[in-house]
């Protein structure tokens, strides 16, 4: 085949997972900013919240792991043409039910398919990136922040106009199921990737030490701890501790993932000027501050801009963490970065109860403290990104 033709159906292909990844920000999105309407919908206590959230990222691991073995077997790509509508339809099943047994199944559904959407997703973006022979990486992640930025006006216009779970949840999967079965058919397979994702797969079964990644793991737990407080509980935070309206409450969640956005638009460039370990040690102390004014702030607009605040601080982190791990081991980059990804789910894990028992145990705003602590411990981390 021409090169030209190659290089066509690779910029196709690239798009096309891109699109996957907006998708899939808009599905997260609608579901973590619609908490406090879930909460309503079902009579789920404050105190039985965080064994609910902790149970998406525990699965959504299981789905992970399982889905490899699956995409070992058929392909990533035809893992992703299924699994991505179906999230779509868990998202509606959500705001279908009434009853507890019920959304513990709704949502334990979401999270094993959106382990196996995350996986697969990954697997095409980095099969991707070996075959242009440079990183594009952020881009995908990129997309996902401009993905998280659609669902939360979404669920913002949905809380203004009053609509109930059933219509937003549902009428959102309708919007988003056609889509990805159409961007599915522009997935890339092994015409486009040729040996990439098993170079890939071979490349990240590497058998690496783990004793020189343990201070980047850590960064990158406390800076998923950072990040599950906030898209668990910004929204719930407004309307429950600030006294905000619903809709302008998943403002703070929007305002967080445009930070997200801008910042790892701009991220790359921070790092050519000043070097890693500067631009780790700012995000840092920027996303502390951010918890800081969150936790004191008067109103809800300040709780906006706190959480803005925040965005801007952590994903100078997220990257770097997976950057480092790859200069780390320049021979089995691969490797490194999925070790390094499995703390992603244990910031996960671990963010939703930690923030949600010391908020039933004292107050939101001393529970916001936490993360802010953890964040602040990678500052000494910050060392290791160089």
């Amino acid at each position: 085949m021409p090169e030209q033709q190659v290089d066509a159906r690779l910029r196709r292909s690239r798009a096309a997972v891109a699109v996957s990844f907006v998708l899939q920000g808009v599905t997260f999105a609608l579901l973590v900013t619609c908490i406090p309407e879930i909460q309503r919908r079902y009579g789920l206590s404050d105190g039985l919240l965080p064994v609910f959230l902790a149970a998406v990222p525990i699965l959504a691991g299981v789905g992970s792991v399982a889905s490899e073995s699956v995409a070992g077997r058929v392909g990533a790509k035809v893992v992703l043409r299924v699994v991505q509508p179906a999230v779509c339809v868990s998202l509606a099943l959500v705001g279908l039910g009434d009853e507890l047994w019920q959304l513990a199944i709704t949502l334990g559904l979401f999270g094993l398919l959106v382990g196996g959407l995350d996986a697969s997703m990954n697997m095409l973006g980095v099969g991707l990136q070996r075959r242009y022979g440079r990183s594009i990486m952020l881009g995908f992640h990129a997309a996902f922040s401009l993905g998280g930025i659609l669902g939360a006006a979404l669920a913002g216009l949905g809380s203004h106009y009053e609509l109930d779970l059933p219509v937003l949840f549902g009428g959102a999967a309708a919007l988003l199921i056609p889509l990805a079965l159409l961007v599915g058919t522009r997935f890339p397979g092994p015409a486009e990737l040729g040996d990439a994702v098993r170079e890939a797969a071979t490349a990240a079964a590497a058998r690496i030490p783990w004793r020189p990644l343990l201070p980047l793991c850590a960064a990158m737990a406390f800076a998923y701890i950072a990040d599950a407080s906030v898209s668990n509980y910004s929204v719930k935070y407004l309307t429950d501790v600030l006294g905000s309206p619903e809709d302008l409450a998943k403002l703070s969640y929007l305002g967080y993932m445009v930070a997200m956005l801008l910042g790892r638009a701009l991220g790359d460039r921070a790092v050519e000027r000043w070097g890693a370990v500067p631009v780790v040690r700012g995000g840092a102390a920027l996303a502390a501050l951010g918890f800081a004014l969150a936790a004191a702030a008067p109103g809800e607009w300040a709780g906006v801009a706190a959480f803005t605040v925040l965005g801007l601080g952590i994903c100078a982190i997220i990257p770097q963490v997976f950057a480092a791990g790859g200069r780390r081991y320049p021979d089995a980059s691969d490797a490194a970065v999925a070790r390094l990804n499995l703390f992603n789910y244990v910031g996960f894990l671990l963010g939703s109860p930690l923030v949600g028992a010391l908020a039933e145990a004292g107050s939101f705003r001393l529970a916001l403290l936490a993360p802010m602590v953890l964040i602040l411990a990678i500052l000494p981390l910050a060392r290791h990104f160089g």
